[in-house]
């Protein structure tokens, strides 16, 4: 961090639960704040927010708000991303925008710091930080890409109703405490808000993140898909997954078969290497039935890996089990951390 009195911070969607998320961040990491501007839509314009023991009032967030902000961080909804972000960039702020409305465009630059910091040197004032579950999972693998070559993913998520909102977290409570009571329940967030139809996730599983398109893939295992090829610059990568929701509130799991180039490695030495990972915890000793699980990786940053294991049949593959707090190292600390990243190149003016 370079020595001066600090940077004047924005953060747009600052009552949603990651926009709360970065903001409780940003104090915890002591990011160098001299000025912090909360923003909203004009519905949550006017609430108060305790900040490190000050009080602020959210603003309506309109383009005359960044004047003067040299970091914004984005969170709350890709339309308000596409309408403000460039907005903000024009007057000299950097974005780090946490929807997927600019994660695709190959002028802007997809960034997980452990994996491709060095990317935030081609930004043109907006960066994307990736889906919750692109980001855990890459993490997890880039030490193996980068020692043995990687070659093929195929992965199946088990992901938390906290991905989808809030409001989701309080309909699966909801929902627990109707059945458990024997009551009827109205299902009206999941699997995807907008649609007509909408399941029970207490005590459910559902095999459906986001919409379906055409391939039959839902949008958000496509973003999985291509995120990883963008993020770890290997489009011929042979990438596949299988998102689901699970009654968890909070946490990503996903089991992880990959492939890597060379021939004759161990599962010992996949550990070993991951060990020493940034931003990775080993929790690696099935004797002891030690293993990440999402109860336990709530308010931690970092992504948590197990049960890894050689494939029985494919010399070349391996599985592992990856667990993280999609709120945090998902979006809110991937996205202070591409800040820090900022400050530490020298790329904020």
């Amino acid at each position: 961090m370079r020595e001066h009195n600090g940077f004047h911070v924005a953060v747009v969607g600052a009552t949603g639960a990651v926009g709360q998320q970065m903001i409780q961040t940003l104090v915890k990491e002591n990011f160098p704040i001299r000025e912090l501007t909360l923003l909203s839509s004009a519905r949550s314009a006017g609430k108060k927010v305790v900040v490190n023991g000050q009080e602020y009032t959210v603003q309506e967030a309109k383009p005359e708000s960044f004047e003067g902000v040299e970091i914004a961080l984005f969170s709350a909804g890709g339309s308000v991303s596409k309408e403000l972000a460039p907005e903000a960039a024009k007057r000299g702020a950097i974005v780090v925008d946490n929807t997927s409305a600019f994660r695709m465009d190959e002028n802007i630059p997809l960034v997980v710091p452990e994996v491709n910091e060095g990317d935030l040197h081609n930004h043109n004032g907006i960066i994307a930080n990736p889906n919750c579950s692109t980001i855990q999972m890459v993490v997890a693998l880039e030490p193996i890409r980068q020692k043995f070559g990687l070659k093929k993913i195929i992965v199946s998520t088990y992901q938390a109703v906290s991905g989808a909102g809030a409001a989701a977290v309080e309909e699966l409570m909801e929902q627990t405490k109707s059945i458990l009571n024997g009551e009827t329940n109205e299902p009206t967030i999941l699997p995807v808000k907008s649609d007509k139809k909408h399941y029970q996730i207490a005590f459910n599983a559902i095999p459906q993140i986001d919409k379906f398109q055409d391939n039959g893939y839902t949008y958000e295992e496509m973003k999985m898909i291509n995120e990883t090829k963008k993020i770890m610059h290997l489009p011929e990568l042979q990438v596949s997954a299988t998102c689901v929701r699970l009654p968890v509130a909070v946490g990503h799991s996903e089991s992880v078969y990959f492939e890597i180039e060379e021939g004759n490695v161990s599962a010992s030495e996949i550990k070993a290497l991951l060990k020493d990972a940034p931003g990775v915890v080993l929790q690696d000793d099935p004797e002891n039935q030690v293993y990440p699980m999402p109860a336990d990786c709530v308010g931690k940053n970092d992504v948590f890996v197990g049960r890894i294991r050689k494939d029985i049949d494919e010399d070349r593959g391996f599985h592992m089990w990856v667990v993280s707090d999609n709120l945090l190292k998902g979006a809110a600390w991937n996205s202070v951390q591409i800040a820090e990243s900022l400050v530490k190149l020298g790329l904020v003016k």
